[in-house]
């Protein structure tokens, strides 16, 4: 990453934008000077310093909603960061996921809230949970219904009913991440993947 010209900024602030890395949320607005930077890089939680207060104040110090650090960088003339962070509930003092009262979810968000299910349902097996008890059978088990539902899709995808045609694509996508994470990974893995792929 290039070198912050703190020196263009009044007062050596500089303005700090924080997106969410995950949904790409614009989610506030704040301002660095260096040490607020180089706290942000030590800590890993995002710092800032209070044109009001006066001071350092790290993001979620009284509420506990923290913004965890992943990456940050500059645009083109170093003086204005980009900081990709996950929050810890909601960034507003107001209550709201953004400055702007703006809900932080992207179109595919729920994907994620489903990994979550299907990741807790592995981590911790309950007797009335379907995930659990595939997970119980183990993988052989869980990749055998993944090639069940897929030759279910392939059978309605030759018919003109889309309601059973999509039912079955979600099965599908269901048992898809269910097979995922039994082996350790997740949709964004994949993702990924494709994505080089583009390149």
């Amino acid at each position: 990453m290039k070198t912050p010209n703190f020196e263009k900024g009044f007062n050596n602030l500089l303005p700090a934008i924080v997106q969410d890395v995950y949904t790409k949320s614009v989610l506030m607005l704040g301002y660095m000077n260096e040490e607020a930077w180089t706290q942000t890089l030590a800590s890993g939680q995002v710092t800032f310093f209070s044109r009001s207060k006066q001071r350092l104040w790290t993001k979620g110090e009284q509420s506990g909603n923290y913004l965890t650090f992943v990456s940050g960088s500059l645009d083109c003339d170093s003086d204005t960061f980009l900081i990709q962070a996950k929050p810890t509930g909601p960034v507003c003092h107001r209550g709201t996921d953004t400055c702007w009262e703006e809900e932080n979810k992207a179109p595919w968000f729920f994907i994620s809230e489903l990994e979550a299910i299907i990741a807790s349902r592995k981590e911790t097996l309950q007797p009335n949970s379907y995930v659990s008890q595939l997970f119980a059978k183990g993988i052989n088990k869980i990749a055998q219904k993944v090639g069940e539902e897929a030759v279910e899709m392939v059978i309605e995808a030759k018919d003109n009913n889309s309601e059973l045609f999509l039912n079955e694509s979600a099965d599908l996508l269901f048992h898809y991440l269910i097979l995922l994470q039994a082996k350790g990974y997740q949709l964004n893995d994949v993702l990924k993947i494709l994505e080089s792929r583009n390149k």
